[in-house]
This record gives structure tokens, C-alpha cells and sequence, in this order.
């Protein structure tokens, strides 16, 4: 097995070994629910990928299609730093940088957290690749991944010692974007979409390499 997704196994289980059922039960009925409503699926392959320009954690603009210019880009949304299994998938993709880097593709990873809560992802798992901040959302919502956390999950996350107000813009912090990966070709054609509203499951990067190997 993958190591990431080894490691997400393992949080996974250490997270139900530990979780109240109360707890377990209405996070799988939060996620049940989004399946259902068919919302935040991602964009489909095949369709341009939207430009767009961000700042990373030291406040520079990233633009996409500027980093298109240099190769295939590995786009990857995640949640948050206060998100394990999003931690894991971070620091996974760090170890297979330099694969990525030769296959002549870019890496770049978005989320709704403000610059400094990137910086800090940034530092915590030393990674070396584009982190960037989308505090207003308009990324996430044009790649078709926003959703908003229903009321019973976010009281049971505030009552768990979780509040996003502290990671994301206070407006709106219980919006999130269902964790995704999209390989997008050169020309802007996205070429690989993996997103899934189970937040424990995520695209293993040996796939990702096997797909820019494949150009």
C-alpha cells in the first residue's frame, strides 16, 4: 500500500478508536448528506481549468496560467492546517517534489485559510511548493468544490475545541472546499480530476506521477 494512504488508514482508525459514537455517527451523516446533494463535485475533465491569481504565504501573487507556462500544474485543494488527514496528504506530496519537478510539472496547493495559517502549513510540514491562500473563496467556488458545513457539525466542532473563524475569514469560515487534486495540462485542459466528500480519502501521488509520466 502507498504510504499516504497507509497513513490515512491509520488516522482514520486512531480517530474511531478514540471518537465518542455520537461524534462518529453525525460526521458520517454529515458526509452522507453532501454526497447526496450533489453539490461541490469538482469540475469535470476535459473542461479549461480557470485562471486565477493567489497569494502564498509570503504574500507574492501566484498566477496558473503563468505557471502553466513552465509545465503541467498538480493542483490540490485541502481544508485546512487543523485537518490531519490534509497534513498527511501535504507532506506526501513534498516527498514526491522532485518527481513531480522532473516530470516537468508544477505543484500548488490552495485553501481557504488566511496567508499567515498557510504560512504556518508551510513551515510545520517544511514544504517547498506553491501554498496558497483563498480567504474569499472565489477559487474554490469556480472549481466547483465549495460547501458549507451544516449547523449540527459546526456546533460539534465548536464543542470539540474547533473554531475556523481562527483559520479562515471570519465572514464566512464554516464554508469549506471538499478536498480535490486536478492535473491540468500545459494548454489549460484539465486532464485528471480527483475529488471526493469523504475528507479521509484522498488521490494517491503515485497516480499523479504515473499520469505526468504519461505524457
Amino acid at each position: 500500500m502507498n504510504q499516504l494512504m497507509e497513513e490515512l488508514k491509520q488516522q482514520k482508525e486512531g480517530f474511531l478508536q478514540k471518537a465518542p459514537q455520537e461524534v462518529i455517527d453525525k460526521m458520517n451523516q454529515a458526509t452522507a448528506e453532501l454526497l447526496e446533494s450533489g453539490v461541490a463535485t469538482g469540475l469535470k475533465e476535459g473542461e479549461k481549468a480557470p485562471d486565477f491569481v493567489l497569494q502564498d504565504a509570503l504574500g507574492n501573487d501566484v498566477q496558473l496560467y503563468e505557471e502553466l507556462k513552465k509545465g503541467p500544474v498538480v493542483l490540490t485543494f485541502y481544508r485546512g492546517e487543523w485537518c490531519p488527514y490534509c497534513n498527511l496528504e501535504l507532506r506526501a506530496y513534498q516527498r514526491v517534489l522532485d518527481q513531480i519537478q522532473e516530470a516537468g510539472a508544477q505543484l500548488i496547493a490552495i485553501s481557504p485559510q488566511t496567508p499567515d495559517h498557510s504560512l504556518s502549513v508551510q513551515e510545520k510540514n517544511e514544504l517547498t511548493y506553491h501554498v496558497l491562500s483563498d480567504p474569499d473563496k472565489k477559487v474554490i467556488k469556480d472549481y466547483n468544490l465549495l460547501f458549507k458545513m451544516p449547523d449540527y457539525l459546526i456546533e460539534l466542532n465548536k464543542n470539540l475545541g474547533l473554531d475556523l473563524a481562527k483559520f479562515n475569514d471570519k465572514e464566512d469560515p464554516w464554508s469549506l472546499p471538499v478536498p480535490a487534486t486536478l492535473i491540468i495540462n500545459q494548454d489549460g485542459t484539465i486532464r485528471k480530476v480527483s475529488a471526493n466528500v469523504d475528507y479521509t480519502k484522498r488521490m494517491d501521488p503515485q497516480e499523479v506521477l504515473d499520469i505526468l509520466k504519461e505524457q
